[in-house]
């Protein structure tokens, strides 16, 4: 049986450095929002997307943990990264060489 004392501690460090990060973020792009997404056994991916257009992300080990975090750092969150929310990120030559090397 896990310590479940043990394990929510874990999640609670976990989360409050994944909300420092989202605020770093947030404060070097003039604010930011972001949506979740599923990325199997590896966690849940944070993506972020600033008020500038700039864009990262942050994995969590957890959804639940992603959720913690993004309410700890004050997060909006999307529910699908469309339309209005993904025509904010600006993309620049690095993104688009990737993305055509993709399809090469």
């Amino acid at each position: 049986m896990a310590d479940t004392t043990a394990d929510t501690k874990k999640q609670d460090r976990t989360a409050a450095k994944l909300a420092r990060q989202i605020g770093a973020f947030a404060k070097r792009h003039g604010g930011a929002e972001g949506q979740l997404a599923h990325i199997g056994q590896a966690g849940t991916r944070i993506v972020l997307v600033g008020t500038d257009g700039g864009w990262g992300d942050l994995v969590a080990p957890t959804y639940a943990t992603a959720e913690q975090a993004a309410e700890k750092a004050g997060l909006t969150l999307h529910e699908e990264f469309d339309g209005e929310f993904a025509a904010r990120v600006k993309t620049g030559p690095y993104e688009w060489s990737r993305m055509a090397g993709i399809q090469l």
